[in-house]
């Protein structure tokens, strides 16, 4: 089950049912990559074009003989990348690659340990990018202000994290991320971070537009139930954003019955 067709997900003005992203690293091999993304209800599947062959080396293993581009939106991303001039570089062998593919994942890291973006040489790279026609998605902090500053520069979508890639943490900052959702004119896909379905439910519920994720699902016990998990999740989580939650009362109850009209409790007396 999907999320409804009234409610799709519009990047670059592409319509997607499912509002979860994910990626393909990490899994024991790519016939259970396939059968997790199955489990994901995913249409947009991110792919690391410096660690993943989709065609640039002759004779090894193709990711696209298990997720061919007719039944998936491929999204090359920059992973492994340190600097503006090697993810552009890099996206451009992925439109090589992939017959002329326009949406990409921008990422541009600041060190191997945090993983955390580098938002300087990200700003450049999407600069570079949006001019030479791709439709950028990008990776970068949870700051208001740089995304602004990417959507003004023409990115599609803005994927902020909610934690360090990897780290499971869920979301630790969902004021920013509020506002963040709240000035943006683009999508706003929470990206990093994601550890158990609960954690996509809230991003979600705070009023991402979707969830990308990898390691949740891949790192899993059971990747293939996870990925399951996590497709329900992301539609639970945007369901509830849509019916909207009822306003938090600081110390004061509401009962659930209402209290006027009620019938006249039977007395002791009323019994005999």
């Amino acid at each position: 089950m999907q999320t409804a067709p009234s409610d799709p997900l519009i990047l670059a003005g592409k319509a997607y049912q499912s509002r979860l992203l994910v990626g393909t690293g990490k899994y024991k091999d790519f016939a259970q990559t396939r059968e997790a993304i199955d489990a994901s209800g995913a249409q947009i599947i991110t792919v690391a074009i410096r660690r993943t062959n989709i065609g640039q080396t002759a004779g090894e293993p193709n990711l696209l003989e298990y997720l061919p581009s007719n039944q998936f939106t491929l999204l090359p991303n920059t992973a492994g990348c340190y600097s503006a001039d090697e993810a552009v570089r890099t996206l451009r062998l992925a439109r090589e690659l992939l017959d002329g593919h326009r949406l990409v994942k921008l990422e541009v890291l600041g060190d191997p340990h945090t993983l955390f973006p580098n938002m300087p040489e990200t700003l450049a790279a999407a600069k570079t990018l949006v001019a030479e026609g791709f439709d950028v998605m990008v990776y970068c902090t949870d700051d208001p202000i740089q995304c602004r500053m990417l959507e003004e520069l023409g990115c599609v979508a803005v994927m902020p994290l909610a934690s360090l890639i990897g780290s499971g943490m869920g979301i630790l900052n969902p004021w920013n991320l509020r506002l963040i959702i709240d000035q943006a004119k683009v999508p706003v896909l929470v990206d990093a971070g994601v550890g158990t379905a609960s954690d996509a439910a809230i991003a979600m519920e705070l009023g991402c537009d979707g969830v990308l994720m990898n390691t949740a699902i891949a790192g899993a016990q059971q990747p293939v139930l996870m990925a399951s998990a996590m497709n329900k999740a992301v539609q639970a989580g945007r369901e509830a954003f849509l019916a909207g939650r009822v306003p938090r009362k600081t110390y004061q109850a509401a009962p659930s019955s209402p209290s006027a009209g009620l019938l006249t409790p039977i007395t002791a007396s009323a019994k005999t």
